[in-house]
């Protein structure tokens, strides 16, 4: 079991969400699994776009729902961004052939829990919930939870309050 190295972020708005992401972006690294979890709507699309912008993709960023994977390579590192919604098990995730790219890109995987863990040693996992109760408004409690390597020390870089975008993240575009 993991723990979180980061306590619960309240995130209060979409632009906190990608700031959030845009803060994680500089602590990336080559190989680096992310797993988004969280109910549809929640926020892990937007996660990744802020994600993007602090690896400098110009190119935008939307949901892969359909298409299951898009590759970003005009950014500090490649970024994978995969949806495995509609995928029925780790078999279809193989027929995705995304360890071909995990050691020289950043594979965010919306949807991955149980299916894509077994891609890397270590990874982390995003968790996007909303507060009980609040079904329909825009806060959003965010746990960041490393599993293995040396994610539980770099995630200490985040152990501020401060979500405002920073000058590398989509408010400077």
């Amino acid at each position: 079991m993991t723990t979180p190295a980061v306590p619960e972020i309240a995130v209060e708005d979409p632009d906190q969400m990608r700031a959030l992401g845009a803060r994680l972006a500089p602590l990336l690294r080559a190989g680096d699994l992310i797993i988004l979890d969280g109910p549809l709507g929640a926020g892990k699309t937007v996660f990744v776009q802020g994600l993007a912008a602090g690896l400098g993709v110009c190119s935008p960023v939307t949901s892969p729902t359909f298409v299951l994977a898009r590759v970003h390579t005009d950014g500090r590192l490649p970024l994978v961004h995969v949806d495995a919604y509609r995928l029925g098990g780790a078999t279809e995730v193989d027929d995705l052939d995304l360890d071909a790219d995990l050691g020289r890109s950043v594979c965010a995987v919306e949807w991955g829990s149980g299916l894509v863990e077994q891609m890397a040693a270590a990874h982390l996992r995003v968790e996007i919930s909303r507060p009980s109760g609040d079904e329909t408004g825009d806060v959003r409690r965010v746990r960041l939870r490393p599993a293995g390597a040396d994610w539980a020390a770099r995630l200490t870089a985040l152990a501020t309050p401060d979500l405002t975008p920073h000058p590398q993240g989509p408010a400077a575009r």
